[in-house]
């Protein structure tokens, strides 16, 4: 259904008033004592991320010698939890950029769910609060439970916004607390003290002064309350605090002021630091208890600590490829045994076969002998009509890859879905993956021979192929075309990309050819520089070190690189060893042509395009699209790899540099700066970066670098606006989201705009939808049209999955496009809110208090475990402290409920057991057994064998037998 005419005015509330923003301000901070949600949301990632490593390092035996407080950096944490300390290129892009998705998702809440109530816990609306709370960690869960990181780290972020604005909101840090509230994020407590509809909770402000506004006696009595905040009506229950602020409307009514802690200036101003690590100690707790639910591997992943990127393949499986589909067994075979048990084994492995009409699908996996399963299993068959859908297949493992990912394509044919161009376009725009397709007998024409068989052969010709070299081009990628004898000997590339810490140091695509010279910099980070040339046979080149070392094409082992060619291809394993400084490379080719230069080196970029908000707490956004032709951008630029690094300059240029655009550097700390540009003129750009290094100690002077990123930025006279009220679906029900698309000249809304533009509307889930298929923006709607997308979700759509909608709009007589991608998390409604019991059934034991007979004395604990008769059931119990033995068993109760029975066996020498019990939707208890010691000492006495048996849960009998040296005492406690 669409909107309604109360909601749709509301939307346009908020974004005539893109400065809404009341809560702890979401990225950046226009005072710099102020704590923004992206600082709180970083410092407890990156603390408990180091305390599970330090876990995981204490059970295996392993220093861990980073001392764990706010002062944290990614760089610290990734080095202190890495297993190796020889890896001299860490990475930390997987990790940052993990975080960034977080803190990004966070940012959102502000935009997406603005006006609602119970995401900021405004209008005391604690339950309604503590519900997307509580959604939100199942679905984290969920995503978890599919390997769905990427989604799982969105919806984090998300949460995050919510708990760490109740610190800000409520009053709880006027009533004195000092840790945090943990009933919020365990729904089986009750909220207590919470006051009333009628309860007066604030007197007016002094003036500008509202230090004292809640009522003492409220705080004598420990009541719990929080602000009202409304900008449409000043209309709140009688006595009652508002949130306050310009646009609280509420406020400018008695009582008057208000009693928010977003920044250092707001009514309660000077309790905000207070009100911020109470926020992001909750955040810490969050995090445990996902920690405790998934286990400390899958929180890793969860969190991105990784230094490798995925293993992404995209396979044709129609009958021609059978040569292509073994060579890619053979290459990711070989990287999986050469990688396995390492650091830089990928940290998942991503398959999505495709033919026609068939596609997907997406295979995702964290374990390399599920993922050779699955692509062992590959079968070259059928085929007949030449195009496949290899973008349907692409789209889907754009989807599902991480930012940043490497996706490989192998086909040799081409695309039967080439309308998803655009949607790839803004897939890849999106996320910053690079495409490369590894195309195999590519021919001059279309013409097609039968072989002496009476078999057509699929071919694919140099306009088919276009599609895939722009497709490349635009990510950052290759389109490598070699004949299926020589493929072996292109797929180096695949390894390439997949060793540690690889950069991009320098990137050109050249549409026209001609004689070209390229500069770029070696820097003393780099190491196992590697050139790629890609273009017609003919064409030449030859490059020079800074030293003024030359070769030539012709020489495939000379002092300055090793070449191999392959179809295409020009492959250069550069030695740079003692030749930093300026290098070239000149290209003569009649045709287009693209160059590539990539190392290994620990300092790299990330960026996001990202848009500023004016108003109360004047911050930025990500913004999804392109960014409009002739108006101003902003990038959030991260240096990683390196505390010492000085951003200089940061440029955007077209490919023939005749256009470059300079940018202005804001540096926002932990490695973060703000560059904004002017006037961006139309155009395709590449963003490059130079800075200096001064952790160098043998050099008097800053060792000076540069960086590109391999996917570019394209500037639009469209803006494809979309209206999200919510980013959790339901299975089974109905999403229907408003969008509006403008026509603008110079940056700005061009009124008197008038056209017809083709909108397409796709999911990577094949769920149905409905959209119109063009708009018409009329001489006299100020150059704007809406339209709504209706995306029916699945009734038996798994609770985690995610899907991900692209919303594309073209001006056909220009072939301008723009977009947005909106991504939907489905979310079942959570009816298990309780945790599972633990109920001891072991008689009471004593353990010799001396630890010289401690080795030959044992205590056993038994535990049974019930999720109660409409839970989801027990799904894993596991020892989080503790040497000993457990076994599990399942019985029945007597109310027909499941029971599992835990049984630990230990020596006295580990008293103590910590037992993780998890349900079917993650709730957790943490269960306790502990031998009590005797206080008088004692020597060993022989065994004894004691039989107990205890009726618990309504009469079911367990009957066990013991062995002890002594006897054993077991208390149980509970957390």
């Amino acid at each position: 259904m669409p909107a309604s005419p109360t909601v749709m005015f509301l939307m346009v509330v908020v974004l005539l008033l893109p400065g809404l923003i009341y809560s702890f301000q979401p990225i950046f901070s226009s005072k710099g004592d102020t704590v923004t949600h992206r600082h709180i949301t970083e410092r407890a990632v990156l603390r408990k991320t180091a305390e599970v490593c330090r876990d995981i390092a204490a059970s295996e035996g392993r220093d861990f010698s980073l001392t764990i407080d706010d002062n944290l950096s990614a760089e610290e944490v990734q080095t202190a939890c890495s297993r190796s300390s020889s890896s001299s290129a860490l990475s930390t892009i997987v990790f940052r950029t993990s975080i960034a998705t977080m803190y990004f998702s966070n940012a959102l809440v502000d935009v997406v769910s603005a006006l609602s109530e119970v995401h900021h816990f405004d209008d005391e609306t604690f339950q309604g609060g503590r519900d997307v709370i509580t959604r939100g960690v199942s679905a984290v869960k969920d995503n978890v439970r599919l390997e769905n990181f990427v989604a799982g780290r969105s919806a984090l972020g998300e949460i995050f916004h919510t708990l760490q604005d109740f610190y800000s909101h409520s009053n709880w840090v006027e009533l004195g607390k000092n840790s945090p509230y943990s009933s919020l994020i365990r729904p089986d407590q009750p909220l207590e003290n919470l006051a009333d509809q009628s309860t007066p909770t604030c007197r007016n402000c002094e003036g500008n002064n509202c230090t004292d506004n809640i009522l003492p006696e409220l705080l004598q009595q420990g009541l719990l309350t929080s602000g009202y905040f409304n900008i449409l009506t000043s209309s709140k229950p009688t006595g009652k605090c508002s949130h306050g602020g310009s646009f609280d409307k509420t406020s400018k009514q008695e009582p008057t002021g208000g009693i928010n802690k977003d920044t250092i200036g707001s009514s309660h101003g000077s309790l905000h630091h207070k009100a911020a690590d109470l926020a992001m100690d909750a955040t810490v707790e969050l995090l445990e208890d996902i920690r405790l639910a998934v286990g400390e591997k899958n929180f890793l992943r969860l969190m991105g600590l990784s230094q490798s990127s995925v293993l992404c393949f995209v396979i044709d499986t129609t009958g021609s490829m059978a040569d292509d589909i073994a060579e890619a067994k053979r290459v990711s075979f070989e990287i999986i045994e050469k990688k396995r048990g390492t650091e830089q084994e990928p940290s998942a492995y991503i398959l999505v076969p495709f033919n026609d009409p068939d596609f997907g699908p997406v295979i995702m996996t964290t374990d390399a002998d599920i993922f050779k399963g699955n692509i062992d299993e590959l079968t070259a068959r059928g085929g007949g009509d030449n195009p496949e859908m290899s973008l349907s297949g692409l789209q889907l493992a754009l989807t599902a890859a991480p930012s940043y990912s490497e996706v490989f394509v192998f086909t040799d044919a081409p695309a039967k879905d080439a309308h998803l161009k655009s949607t790839i376009i803004a897939l890849i725009e999106s996320t910053k993956s690079v495409v490369t397709f590894m195309l195999t007998d590519v021919t001059a024409s279309r013409r097609r021979r039968r072989s002496a068989q009476g078999v057509m052969p699929r071919v694919i010709n140099q306009l088919d192929t276009q599609l895939y070299r722009d497709l490349a081009q635009i990510s950052g990628g290759q389109s490598i075309e070699v004949t299926k004898l020589d493929l072996s000997q292109a797929t180096s590339v695949i390894e390439d990309s997949l060793a540690s810490a690889v950069v991009t140091v320098f990137q050109v695509v050249k549409n026209i050819g001609g004689p070209e010279e390229f500069t770029f910099t070696v820097d003393d980070t780099l190491r196992n520089m590697t050139a790629y040339i890609t273009g017609a046979p003919l064409l030449t080149f030859n490059i020079t070190s800074s030293t003024g070392v030359s070769q030539v094409h012709t020489e495939t082992s000379g002092p300055l690189a090793s070449i191999t060619a392959v179809g295409n291809l020009r492959r250069l394993s550069l030695n740079t060893i003692n030749q930093t400084g300026l290098w070239k490379i000149s290209v003569d080719s009649t045709s287009p042509y693209s160059v590539k230069v990539t190392g290994q080196s620990s300092v790299n970029l990330i960026f996001n395009l990202v848009e500023r908000h004016e108003g109360a707490h004047g911050d930025f956004s990500l913004k999804e699209g392109r960014p409009l032709s002739g108006g101003n951008m902003s990038l959030l630029v991260t240096v990683t790899g390196s505390d010492t690094v000085k951003l200089t300059e940061v440029t955007l240029f077209d490919s023939s540099e005749s256009t470059v655009v300079n940018g202005s550097l804001q540096p926002m700390g932990s490695g973060n700066f703000l560059v904004t540009f002017s006037d961006v003129p139309a155009g395709d750009y590449t963003v490059r970066l130079r800075g200096e290094d001064s952790s160098s100690t043998s050099r008097t002077v800053p060792n000076t670098f540069q960086r590109q990123a391999s996917t570019g930025i394209k500037t639009s006279s469209i803006s494809v606006l979309a209206q999200v009220t919510t980013t959790n679906v339901e299975p089974g029900s109905n999403v229907s989201i408003p969008f509006t698309i403008t026509i603008t000249t110079n940056g700005v809304v061009s009124n008197s705009s008038n056209g017809i533009l083709t909108v397409r509307v796709n999911n990577d889930r094949n769920f149905d939808s409905t959209s119109p298929s063009s708009v018409t923006i009329a001489a006299d709607s100020e150059g704007t049209a809406n339209g709504t997308v209706t995306l029916m979700v699945p009734a038996a759509a798994a609770s985690g999955t995610v899907v991900t909608l692209t919303i594309t709009a073209e001006n056909a007589s220009t072939g301008d496009i723009n977009f947005t991608v909106l991504r939907f998390a489905v979310s079942s409604k959570v009816t298990d809110v309780t945790r599972p019991e633990c109920q001891e059934v072991t008689p009471s034991t004593i353990c010799p208090s001396s630890l010289l007979f401690c080795s030959s004395s044992e205590w056993n604990f038994t535990t049974n475990l019930t999720d109660g008769i409409n839970g989801t059931g027990i799904e894993s119990v596991s020892i989080r402290q503790g040497n000993g033995t457990l076994n599990t068993s399942t019985v029945a109760g007597s109310g027909g409920e499941n029971v599992t029975v835990a049984t630990y066996s230990a020596s006295c020498c580990s008293p103590t057991v910590e037992l993780i019990v998890v349900d079917g939707v993650g709730n957790v208890r943490v269960c306790v057994g502990q031998a009590r010691q005797s206080t008088t000492p004692t020597t060993p006495v022989p065994v004894t064998t004691a039989i107990v048996s205890t009726t618990s849960n309504g009469g079911n009998t367990c009957s066990m037998s013991h062995f002890f040296w002594f006897s054993i005492s077991i208390s149980l406690l509970w957390k």
